[in-house]
């Protein structure tokens, strides 16, 4: 990766630690056989004008992938933030190809997802029932604007395709006098082919802080 790209992520807010975790997947989608990795990822490999690039749809947005400079960028212009590019970057060279199982798992269930449902559960979940809680048809009227579609499970849900092959789905049921509105967030059981349990905390405050804002 070039210092040119190197220092526009540093103007981008780039802290040390997204710096080399960016150079990092940057040399192993450099090191790919980039056919076979847009095949694992449901990408698209592009050559205009003799440059090549990745393209991909990412939470509603169709996202590109310049080579060999690694410019991350939205289709539409609208910025990416730095983690927004580091897990487009994650996503691309950490998917296997495997295909959907349609078996729903819970965040507890992934790799080490004890160690990490604290940090999921305040970042991810208690943002959107503080949210919606109180008006949980907005959850999906919200969700729509960025690709979501009406899901069938609790009493307020939705489901998205926050990469091609991660769906996620986010429910809400609601509470009463006795008991607290609930919420949660179910994966496919094939996204640890496509994301790590970190990359997957990350997405999806991602995705809660885009529905609250």
């Amino acid at each position: 990766m070039s210092e040119t790209a190197l220092g526009g992520m540093s103007r981008h807010g780039f802290d040390e630690a997204h710096r080399q975790a960016f150079a990092i997947a940057s040399r192993k989608l450099l090191g790919a056989e980039l056919a076979q990795l847009c095949r694992r990822s449901a990408a698209a490999l592009r050559n205009e004008n003799g440059r090549q690039s990745i393209s991909l749809s990412y939470l509603g947005r169709e996202c590109r992938v310049q080579l060999p400079d690694i410019i991350v960028s939205s289709a539409s212009g609208e910025p990416l933030s730095p983690r927004d590019m580091l897990l487009i970057l994650h996503y691309l060279v950490t998917a296997d190809g495997s295909p959907l199982t349609g078996k729903p798992v819970t965040f507890r269930e992934l790799p080490e997802g004890g160690i990490y449902y604290p940090t999921f559960v305040k970042r991810s979940v208690k943002p959107l029932l503080d949210r919606f809680a109180d008006r949980p048809e907005a959850l999906v009227a919200t969700a729509e604007s960025i690709g979501g579609l009406k899901a069938e499970t609790g009493d307020f849900s939705f489901r998205i395709l926050a990469f091609p092959r991660v769906p996620v789905t986010v429910t809400l049921w609601l509470g009463d006098e006795e008991l607290p509105a609930e919420g949660n967030i179910l994966f496919d059981s094939s996204v640890t082919g496509y994301l790590s349990t970190e990359d997957i905390t990350v997405l999806c405050e991602i995705l809660a802080w885009k529905l609250s804002r």
